[in-house]
């Protein structure tokens, strides 16, 4: 698989890296439902064994199981992928999931987050979310005393806007942003895209399927059937009008697709990696089978001329 250089990191990483929100499993407000638990290790390495070498993981999701699940897969595997986490949202024993980037409650996340997932070191250690907007200094100067101790080799920042990268800044580099980009999900392209890119900032572009709706697989029905804890719920896009929409969008996807042997989603997954700011992408799965439907998007190049009738399909869409 095709690997770059993430920002100003030594790292070289796969275009596809394995996200395992859906693995933390349910049982708290805002996973993506319930999950089968002896699907979870098998789906993580059967995505290891077919070229991404990096896993994208937080402390939140399922309320630190998802890194636990992490562990167990990575459990004797050489050579070891590097594994991304993320900090800044915490619960208490109700499982009420609040927001704090103070620097002792930082701290404490990272070195929790070390004994779930069994390391010594993060590869890349990321601020969840810039929430409290108040408390980001301190977060971030946090965050480089813990790379200059070595408990994290990399700092990076998820769902940023520029003037909060640029106060981030000057403290400390920003290795990575990590924001949600697709073809259904477009707001980063006119001033987050273009400041990463100038700033040697590498992207790790996540939902790049909007949440499983670009997949192919999703229908009404199956939206119908969303557990009352999953946060799509009350996404716009699964929602209608935007719903239907979208749907109709899929199956244009999935025309271009036929064209290469691809799925709807490969298709999508293609479309996020050709934008030059967008280093790679998070691609989740909660099986082997589902990898298997989704690792080509790494070998797949669009056209520029198919590019374009994606891009005239989205506008056709948003006027009728």
């Amino acid at each position: 698989m095709e690997s770059r250089r993430l920002g100003n990191s030594e790292m070289q990483i796969s275009v596809l890296g394995f996200g395992a929100w859906a693995v933390g499993g349910g049982g708290w407000m805002g996973s993506m439902g319930p999950q089968k638990e002896a699907d979870s290790v098998p789906a993580i390495q059967a995505a290891l064994d077919r070229g991404m070498n990096w896993i994208d993981t937080a402390a939140l999701y399922g309320l630190g199981h998802s890194e636990e699940i992490v562990a167990q897969a990575l459990a004797g595997r050489s050579p070891r992928p590097y594994v991304f986490t993320k900090c800044g949202r915490v619960w208490d024993s109700n499982r009420n999931v609040g927001a704090s980037l103070k620097a002792q409650s930082i701290r404490r996340e990272c070195e929790d987050s070390l004994r779930r997932l069994k390391v010594d070191s993060i590869d890349l250690y990321q601020i969840h979310w810039p929430d409290p907007d108040e408390e980001i200094e301190e977060g971030w100067t946090e965050m480089a005393r813990l790379k200059e101790e070595g408990k994290v080799r990399y700092i990076g920042v998820s769902n940023f806007s520029v003037p909060q990268m640029t106060r981030a800044q000057a403290i400390a580099p920003i290795t990575s942003l990590q924001p949600p980009y697709s073809i259904l999900t477009r707001e980063i392209e006119p001033e987050i895209l273009p400041y990463a890119h100038s700033q040697n900032i590498g992207v790790l572009a996540y939902s790049p399927m909007s949440a499983g709706l670009l997949t192919g697989a999703m229908t009404k029905e199956r939206v119908a059937r969303f557990a009352p804890e999953d946060w799509r719920r009350n996404l716009p896009n699964f929602r209608e009008p935007l719903l239907s929409r979208n749907l109709r969008v899929v199956e244009y996807l999935r025309q271009i697709g036929t064209r290469h042997g691809r799925s709807p989603g490969e298709v999508a997954v293609a479309w996020v990696l050709r934008h030059p700011a967008v280093t790679a992408a998070i691609v989740g799965a909660r099986s082997a089978e589902q990898v298997c439907g989704i690792i080509n998007a790494a070998h797949l190049r669009l056209s520029e001329s198919e590019a374009e009738e994606i891009n005239a399909l989205l506008k056709q869409q948003a006027a009728a």
